[in-house]
């Protein structure tokens, strides 16, 4: 297998899981959550990655939320669920549930805590690769692993049968130029490409998608990359501007987020949108502070989400 294997590309969104304020899982909103993605328009979707919070999960609820999102969107839409774990086996095991129900791929990062080093990361991946038989997206996140794949080590994985896929949520902008500028050819890369500078880099280097946490940026994200298709740069560049205004405000430049969680600023700005966004699960809390929501809901209405009140 290699990026040729696969047809993945575009805007996607990694998708929350709703819970309800008791910690289950909302089984309801999550499927209209997924409907919503379909209305949406995105080009694929990520269940259970760091956005769904796969974390505070069961393996029994892990694979739920694989089972619900397949049977909602398989056939609309690309669906990969992330199978992240502290061993391989572990991962492999999750993995082999996937390949059972129908979806298109499983993510994983290199085992978090452990802080890896490259050849027991490329073990880690060939381990999977060996027990599972389908196509697989590496997950390069170091604020949750603690270690970064750089290009050698991408590289390294390139070569390994079924990766097909590097999802390269570095906050290094160079190291990510060389990734994608090393292994671009060989892997489907999504990274940060809506800008100025990302549009540039897709024209100039390569790269594939987006993979956000949420759907807030659909609006932008989703005819951002239908506009770069299409050869219209001038209409890309107002799209990726618009996204840039609404997201910008949203996280730091390391991924945290100014006024929580940012899954649980996730979920309260699409509560506040009325999407079913739910709660966040232990260990993380709900955004409630009055100011920080006031200035969400003003990050909504500036970028465009939400109509603001009349005087």
């Amino acid at each position: 297998m290699n990026r040729k294997s696969v047809d993945w590309k575009g805007y996607w969104v990694a998708s929350t899981t709703p819970f309800t304020a008791e910690g289950a899982l909302d089984e309801t909103a999550f499927r209209e959550l997924l409907r919503l993605y379909h209305k949406q328009g995105v080009h694929g979707v990520l269940i259970n990655g760091t956005s769904g919070e796969w974390f505070s999960q069961s393996d029994a609820e892990r694979r739920r939320v694989a089972e619900i999102a397949v049977e909602e969107l398989k056939g609309k839409m690309t669906v990969v669920v992330g199978c992240t774990s502290f061993t391989a086996s572990h991962t492999a095991e999750l993995g082999r549930h996937l390949k059972e129900i129908g979806a298109d791929g499983l993510l994983s990062t290199p085992p978090p805590y452990v802080a890896p080093t490259a050849r027991e990361i490329t073990a880690f991946f060939k381990e999977i690769s060996d027990k599972v038989d389908m196509p697989i997206m590496v997950y390069n996140w170091a604020r949750g692993v603690h270690t970064e794949i750089t290009a050698d080590i991408a590289l390294e994985l390139a070569r390994i049968d079924r990766i097909v896929s590097l999802k390269d949520s570095t906050t290094n902008r160079m190291q990510q130029l060389r990734t994608l500028e090393a292994v671009g050819d060989k892997l489907v890369v999504f990274s940060g490409f809506v800008s100025r500078l990302g549009l540039a880099v897709l024209r100039g280097i390569g790269g594939d998608g987006n993979i956000d946490g949420g759907p807030l940026g659909t609006k932008f994200g989703v005819p951002y990359y239908e506009a770069v298709w299409a050869g219209d740069d001038a209409a890309a560049l107002r799209l990726a501007a618009s996204y840039e205004t609404l997201m910008g405000p949203m996280l730091h430049s390391d991924w945290s987020a100014p006024y929580g969680a940012p899954q649980s600023q996730i979920k309260a700005t699409m509560n506040m949108l009325g999407w079913p966004g739910g709660y966040p699960r232990p260990p993380l809390l709900p955004v409630d502070d009055a100011e920080a929501l006031a200035a969400l809901r003003r990050i909504v209405t500036d970028g465009g989400l939400m109509q603001k009140a009349a005087a």
